[in-house]
């Protein structure tokens, strides 16, 4: 079984030379995002909510508080049934 023939240089319409010079910069690119990456400080989770502090409204009463100002729209989410024929 014979390998693949190499046609990158016939897609990009590039010599081996140049392709391989290319991918160099795209590999120095990423050596280089990734020590920057590293270098930024750790990120810290959010602070927990304070005892105090008013609980965030969830997802029901935030649909039963819409449903209360847009009657018209309530269950507007919900597919409609075809009537069968």
């Amino acid at each position: 079984m014979t390998p693949m023939p190499d046609h990158s240089h016939i897609l990009f319409n590039k010599s081996p030379l140049q392709l391989r010079s290319i991918g160099a910069r795209g590999g120095r690119a990423y050596g280089r995002n990734l020590r920057a990456r590293r270098a930024l400080p750790a990120s810290t989770p959010p602070p927990a909510l304070a005892p105090g502090d008013a609980p965030l409204p969830t997802t029901a009463h935030s649909i039963a508080l819409l449903d209360a100002r847009f009657p018209w729209l309530r269950s507007a989410e919900k597919p409609r049934r075809r009537p069968c024929l």
